[in-house]
């Protein structure tokens, strides 16, 4: 088959017992959701599924159906299953509920014949798809729910909505609600009035008036507390906010684009995020592959970044070797990890041959400069150590020209941790109490 063609195998499930017998979903390329919310794709009025209970999904291998942390499990006859992939005639039981699988003569489907999104690039099977779907999503106002694995680019993806949607001359306002304390969560999405509460010396403007006309970006949505999160839903649902202190409701036009490395449906399951809240912000889901599943789309992202980052000719520096070096790296830090290395490597060699590949973090040591086996493993754990945080740190700093802020907002860190590690590694000066931000 050709690269702008994937065979997938798919199928049928119908309802053979318990509650909706008769019910019918026939699973292709697009992933589907089995739960007793109303909003899922095949609903079971069942009290022992869960609101969210599985997906299916058709693939190359077969149907691909996962447990999403269901209460009570999903089986394969009599065997509780994580996730199995369904090549032939089967039942699949959901509480009381049966399921017949009749599987469906393996269908070729195009691939979308996009190799980018705004900053975005690639080839692969896994990121086509994505690309098509976001280009269709920009031109719309419906919510996205943006998941991936730290360092996949969720927010990247966010933006690149934004500056390709009818709102792109319009403020882009993050919010960062992994870092808010519980406490302040209210106020912090809404606004509030001057004297609202103890320390509200000061009245505070919502971000979503604040991007009027424009987006907003909830980054890191499943930290937001468990009490806010109907007033969110009310938000989103109704279009207007109340600031806490006020009795009155301001109309806001935004667009809300949401992000979590969560597993929002385990959550939902697990009572730790609302169903209802859940289903609002996942009009549009887009899940980022990680690295490691998308490894043939590294040359490209390097070119990119490297075009970014160095000078014109730099990519031309880089061997051969050391691209194919990185398509065997896992890249357990994802497409971050892969600009930190790019940004090192381009600021320690000016000129000569570029080996991207020897500033992977936790490889293995050289033997010839970090002879590992003499030493103890405390030792050479220490080196490498060392190592990892001196390029990570000194490819952030390169990264946000130094601002400790947004180094801090990157690396998930307190400021002042930040500056520990950067006098350490000589990126400032160690006398100093404070570097500006």
């Amino acid at each position: 088959m050709g690269r702008n063609r994937l065979e997938v195998r798919g199928g049928t499930l119908s309802v053979v017992g318990g509650k909706g017998v008769g019910r019918e979903l026939v699973v292709g390329a697009e992933k589907r959701v089995i739960g007793r919310n109303e909003q899922c794709d095949l609903m079971l009025d069942d009290k022992k599924v869960s609101a969210v209970h599985c997906e299916v999904v058709a693939t190359e291998r077969g149907v691909l159906v996962r447990d999403l942390g269901s209460r009570n499990g999903t089986f394969l006859g009599d065997v509780r299953i994580v996730e199995v992939f369904l090549t032939g005639r089967a039942i699949v039981r959901c509480g009381e509920c049966e399921l017949s699988f009749t599987p469906a003569t393996p269908e070729a489907v195009d691939l979308p014949d996009f190799d980018g999104f705004g900053p975005l690039v690639g080839t692969s099977a896994a990121m086509r798809p994505i690309f098509d779907k976001l280009r269709k999503a920009a031109a719309t106002d419906l919510t996205v729910l943006v998941l991936g694995e730290t360092g996949t680019g969720k927010e990247l993806v966010a933006q690149a909505l934004h500056e390709a949607s009818p709102r792109a001359k319009k403020p882009f306002v993050i919010v960062d609600c992994g870092s808010i304390p519980a406490s302040l969560a209210e106020s912090v999405l809404f606004g509030h009035e001057r004297g609202a509460f103890t320390g509200a010396v000061d009245k505070r403007i919502s971000p979503f008036v604040e991007a009027d006309g424009g987006t907003v970006f909830l980054d890191e949505l499943g930290e937001l507390p468990l009490d806010v999160q109907p007033k969110l839903l009310r938000a989103l649902a109704e279009q207007r906010i109340k600031p806490v202190g006020s009795n009155t409701y301001r109309s806001v036009n935004v667009r809300v684009i949401a992000a979590t490395r969560r597993d929002l449906v385990r959550e939902v399951n697990a009572g730790g995020f609302r169903s209802d809240l859940y289903f609002r912000v996942a009009q549009v889901r887009v899940e980022v592959p990680p690295m490691r599943q998308r490894t043939e789309d590294i040359p490209a992202i390097v070119r990119k970044m490297v075009a970014e980052l160095g000078k014109p000719g730099d990519f031309e520096r880089i061997t051969h070797e050391s691209i194919e070096r990185l398509m065997r790296h896992d890249w357990p830090g994802n497409v971050r990890e892969l600009r930190n290395v790019v940004a090192v490597a381009i600021a320690f060699n000016p000129e000569g041959p570029i080996d991207l590949a020897q500033h992977l973090h936790f490889l293995s040591v050289p033997a010839e400069t970090h002879p590992i086996a003499s030493r103890t493993f405390q030792d050479a754990k220490k080196d490498v150590l060392h190592r990892f945080e001196r390029e990570y740190f000194t490819a952030l700093h390169a990264e946000t020209s130094g601002n400790v802020s947004e180094m801090g907002r990157r690396a998930a860190m307190e400021r002042a941790h930040v500056r520990s590690y950067l006098r350490r590694h000589g990126l400032i000066d160690a006398t100093r109490g404070r570097d500006d931000d």
